[in-house]
């Protein structure tokens, strides 16, 4: 074993697969100076700040960011940039999602209010960089979803940023239904004004139509179930589940859209793509588990909130500097019989379950 493991830190090692551009840091030019915009659209200016939770966290109890450190988001996502110069650019777009925004557009026109859904973990990299010119003036609601997986001060950091953009916010866990009342309730109120307009035309009320839509697998369909307190919309932690457009009942004053994840045809912003491939929110075929995980790494070991430490204790693996490809492969051997395909996939599978604690991938830009 001894023997095996020494020869993982020559690049040339003929024994394992090694991308040696996991394991450097980013050139030493000005700083940041070419890092790209995390985000393709801007906030629509409209709103301000609802739900959410009021108690603290329940994670593994990992340091929290604060003062100072929020420098070392910017630093990652530098990095970030440099280590995905080198990969195999990750592109998913199944054949139903461009029948899927044919057809939305066209729902879009009933709709009164639109509820967007993203990944709290992630909520920039799951903002769809057209959705501001699909919904234009339209109303909407804007839910983080999968709260419970994010830190308080994350949750603090992001409501601080909205508020400031003016953006109304429903932080919200729709396994666990947290934030779901609310949010019915929010969409009820915002498209009140819709049977106002019919009554003075003469006609009869009608319920509110509200279409959810967002990314893959952040959760849409699980929040609709949890409104109507019935499964009537097909939910799996995967992406590609919901296929087709459905209207569902909610009471007698609300009609809500279930709706396919909406990807672009072409993601330009690779930073954001490894991000959706680590959250789980981009199909498995589009990406090498191995490098991703690899990327997560390094990313974890940055971060003051997880650091080497935590992945050390967990898998009982010294980690060598930030080299992530490196304790990929260390992990292969010491679990998986030189598997790397499923050392990365325990390495991503530990993340998305919160092993290393409940922590965001971004924070908001400064």
């Amino acid at each position: 074993m001894a023997s095996q493991l020494s020869s993982l830190c020559l690049p040339n090692s003929p024994s394992l697969p090694f991308n040696f551009s996991l394991c450097r840091t980013r050139p030493s030019l000005a700083p940041h100076a070419a890092l790209p915009s995390l985000s393709s659209s801007s906030p629509s200016p409209s709103f301000q700040i609802v739900g959410g939770r009021d108690s603290g966290w329940h994670g593994t109890g990992v340091a929290q960011f604060g003062g100072g450190e929020e420098a070392d988001w910017w630093d990652v996502d530098a990095d970030l940039y440099h280590w995905t110069k080198g990969l195999r650019t990750v592109q998913w777009y199944p054949g139903h999602i461009a029948k899927t925004e044919k057809e939305l557009k066209e729902q879009l026109k009933l709709m009164d209010v639109v509820i967007e859904v993203r990944d709290a973990r992630i909520p920039l990299s799951t903002s769809h960089p057209q959705m501001d010119s699909w919904l234009g003036t339209r109303k909407r609601i804007l839910v983080l979803n999968r709260e419970d997986m994010i830190s308080k001060a994350d949750r603090n950091a992001w409501a601080t940023y909205f508020s400031k953009q003016g953006i109304k916010v429903v932080f919200s866990n729709g396994q666990h239904g947290m934030g779901t009342m609310k949010l019915g309730r929010l969409a009820k109120t915002l498209a009140a004004d819709v049977n106002v307009k019919r009554r003075a035309k003469g006609l009869l009320p009608r319920a509110v139509r509200a279409g959810i839509v967002g990314y893959p697998n952040v959760g849409k369909s699980s929040l609709i179930n949890r409104l109507l307190k019935r499964r009537m919309c097909p939910a799996a932690p995967r992406p590609g589940v919901t296929i087709e457009l459905k209207w569902v009942r909610f009471g007698k004053d609300l009609e809500l859209l279930d709706s396919p994840g909406i990807i672009p045809m072409r993601i330009s912003d690779q930073v954001a793509a490894i991000k959706l491939a680590i959250c789980d929110d981009i199909g498995e075929r589009s990406y090498n588990v191995a490098d991703v995980a690899a990327i997560l790494v390094q990313m974890l070991t940055r971060l003051p909130a997880v650091g080497a430490g935590v992945l050390q204790n967990r898998y009982k693996i010294d980690v060598d500097g930030h080299c992530g490809d490196i304790f990929v492969q260390k992990l292969a051997l010491h679990l998986f019989n030189g598997d790397i395909h499923q050392a990365a996939f325990r390495i991503l599978s530990d993340f998305r379950k919160g092993k290393f604690g409940w922590i965001a991938l971004e924070r908001p830009p400064r």
